[in-house]
């Protein structure tokens, strides 16, 4: 999780005011590599603003994963992982990013003699 802008704002405008990054470190209690990267940021673009994480998929392309299972859809994920060269947990994981279910029967099988 990263800091509020408004917490680096006041960190950079202590520095501005002739505060070492030591200082700083010891009166906002954070680390000196985020209060050196702020710096530097604020130097070079003016700016404060959080970066997005880039993410990707290490090991499934989600858009040959989902021709995949087009193509073979009673394929089991033990199946998929060994086309795609990972686990199935990988597999099953990348189905759930991806809003995909795998069911293969109806949820409610309870034994219908209970039901009497």
């Amino acid at each position: 999780m990263s800091y509020s802008k408004d917490l680096r704002e006041k960190v950079i405008v202590y520095l501005c005011e002739g505060h070492t990054q030591r200082e700083a470190r010891d009166t906002f209690h954070i680390s000196l590599t985020a209060i050196n990267r702020w710096n530097q940021q604020y130097t070079k673009t003016g700016e404060l603003v959080d970066k997005k994480p880039f993410r990707t998929f290490k090991k499934l392309d989600p858009e040959k994963l989902k021709a995949y299972v087009k193509e073979h859809p009673d394929a089991y994920l033990q199946e998929i992982g060994d086309a795609f060269g990972c686990s199935d947990t990988a597999v099953m994981k990348a189905f759930q990013r991806l809003g995909i279910s795998r069911k293969k029967r109806q949820s409610g099988t309870a034994n219908k003699n209970l039901n009497k």
